[in-house]
């Protein structure tokens, strides 16, 4: 009797989407993500707020919480598959 191999199913991957112009800093998104996905810039906007930006986008697991809890919804979170059409 042959053994059929297990597949090995890939980690999903995220990406993290920033509409810039809305971020106002309030960091929140850093703060409450459970992987520590995200970190802050040095990159500011033209209001002159720190945008966030992906730090390890390996340990996203797309569990949106940084987009939940984004008070100007600045921030989503997408399937790199849906991210590349």
């Amino acid at each position: 009797m042959e053994k059929t191999p297990k597949t090995v199913k890939k980690p999903r991957r995220y990406q993290i989407h920033l509409l810039k112009e809305r971020c106002k800093g309030c960091l929140f998104c850093i703060e409450f993500c459970p992987k520590q996905s995200l970190k802050e810039s040095t990159e500011f906007n033209r209001k002159g707020y720190h945008l966030v930006c992906a730090d390890n986008l390996d340990a996203c697991t797309g569990c949106k919480l940084c987009e939940m809890l984004c008070p100007e919804f600045a921030i989503s979170v997408v399937p790199e598959e849906e991210s590349t059409r």
